[in-house]
C-alpha cells in the first residue's frame, strides 16, 4: 500500500494552501462555498446548502488531455460515477431546495410570551446552580482511597467548594440573560426601532441564507413597515446545465434550453423573497415589508456591468400567513400582494421600478 501524503497551511482567514506529491492548490471561500485552484490547471467550486447536505460543483480545467480516454467528459457528455443514481438525486434535491425557499421560516419568536417569562430564581434566594453545587458538596463521601490520603480528600473538598462559588456566577449570568430578554422582549412590542435594527444583527439575521444573499440592506419607516434590499448572484448559484442519466445508466451532463434554465430563476427569485418576509415576520412585529431584490447584469449596449432591481414586492403579514406554502408556485403566490415583475421566458428577468411605502 502506498503512502499518500498531504499538507493544508491556513494563510489566512477562509484560504488554506494544499500540498501533495503530484500538485498545490489554494482554496478559499466561506461555509458553503469553496473554490479550488491546482497547479494543474484545474478549477472547481463548490455550492452548498447550510444544514442540508445538498451541494452543487461545478470543475473546469485549463489543460486539455491528450488522450481521449483520460476526459472527464465524453463526446456525448457522459462520464462515470460509482453511483452516477446518487448523483442525479443530489442534483435534483439542489434543484428542489433552491426553488423551495419560500416552504421554511428560520425564526418563530413569540415576544409576548418572552416577555411573560418569569425569572429564573428569587434573587434574595440561591439560585439552580447553587443548590445542585451546594448538594454535591454536603452529599460528598470520600472513597476508600481519599480517606487514606488526606490532601486527595482535601483537594476533593477545595474542588467542590470552588464549584460553589462558580455556580453563584452562573446563576447571575443565568438572572441578567432573563433581565435582558425581558427588557428587549418589551420594547420589541413597544415598537422601538433602536431594538428592532439590534435583533437583526444580533441574531445574523440571513445567517442561513448567507451564501446566496452575502449582504443585505434595511431601513423602517415605522414600527409596522420597513424595506430590505439584497444582491443576488445568479449565476453563481442556478446552474446552466443539468444532471441526468443515459438508458444505459451513466451519468450525463447536459444543457440547460433557455426556457429550462430560466424557469428555475424565475422560481428561485421569489422563493427567496418569500422566505426573507416569513422570517422577517417571524422575528419582528412587522405588519409590512417591502423587498427588492437585485441583480448584476451585462450591459451589452456600453459593455458594463449594471445592478437593477428584478423584483420589488409589498409583503403583508395577515395575507402572507394565508398561503398554502407547500404547494404554491412562488412566482404565482406573488398575485397576492402589489409587486412590480417583468420576467421573459428566454431573457429571465428585466428591470422594473421599486415600490414605495
Amino acid at each position: 500500500m502506498g503512502l499518500r501524503f498531504r499538507k493544508s497551511v491556513k494563510i489566512a482567514p477562509g484560504v488554506r494552501v494544499n500540498f501533495n506529491k503530484k500538485s498545490t492548490s489554494v482554496s478559499f471561500g466561506g461555509k458553503g462555498v469553496r473554490h479550488t485552484i491546482s497547479s494543474t490547471g484545474r478549477r472547481t467550486s463548490s455550492v452548498g446548502i447550510p444544514g442540508s447536505g445538498l451541494y452543487y460543483t461545478k470543475s473546469s480545467s485549463a489543460k486539455k488531455s491528450r488522450n481521449r480516454k483520460n476526459n472527464t467528459y465524453t463526446t456525448n457528455n457522459e462520464y462515470t460515477y460509482e453511483d452516477p443514481y446518487y448523483e442525479v438525486e443530489q442534483f435534483n434535491s439542489f434543484i428542489e431546495t433552491i426553488t423551495s425557499f419560500h416552504k421554511n421560516c428560520d425564526y418563530s419568536m413569540d415576544w409576548d410570551k418572552i416577555r411573560k417569562e418569569p425569572p429564573p430564581f428569587n434573587l434574595e434566594k440561591k439560585g439552580p446552580n447553587e443548590i445542585e453545587a451546594l448538594e454535591s458538596l454536603n452529599n460528598y463521601k470520600p472513597n476508600l482511597i481519599e480517606k487514606i490520603f488526606k490532601n486527595v480528600n482535601k483537594k476533593k473538598i477545595d474542588k467542590l467548594k470552588n464549584n460553589v462559588e462558580l455556580s453563584k456566577t452562573k446563576d447571575m449570568e443565568l438572572y441578567r440573560n432573563w433581565e435582558k430578554q425581558n427588557i428587549q422582549a418589551q420594547s420589541i412590542l413597544e415598537g422601538n426601532l433602536t431594538t428592532y435594527t439590534n435583533i437583526l444583527n444580533d441574531m445574523d439575521f440571513l445567517n442561513n441564507l448567507s451564501e446566496f444573499v452575502p449582504k443585505f440592506d434595511f431601513q423602517f419607516s415605522n414600527k409596522d413597515e420597513m424595506i430590505i434590499e439584497y444582491n443576488l448572484n445568479i449565476d453563481n448559484v442556478v446552474p446552466e446545465k443539468y444532471a441526468t442519466l443515459t438508458k444505459t445508466g451513466k451519468l450525463s451532463i447536459r444543457k440547460y434550453t433557455k426556457t429550462d434554465y430560466y424557469e428555475i430563476i424565475q422560481q428561485y427569485v421569489p422563493s427567496l423573497a418569500i422566505r426573507i418576509a416569513r422570517n422577517i415576520f417571524g422575528l419582528l412585529p412587522i405588519k409590512t415589508v417591502i423587498i427588492n431584490t437585485k441583480n448584476n447584469i451585462l450591459d451589452t449596449s456600453i459593455g458594463e456591468i449594471k445592478n437593477i432591481t428584478i423584483l420589488s414586492i409589498k409583503i403583508d403579514r395577515n395575507t402572507l400567513n394565508g398561503l398554502n406554502f407547500d404547494l404554491i408556485n412562488p412566482f404565482d403566490a406573488m398575485s397576492n400582494f402589489e409587486h412590480n415583475v417583468r420576467f421573459l421566458k428566454t431573457k429571465g428577468f428585466q428591470p422594473v421600478e421599486k415600490i414605495n411605502i
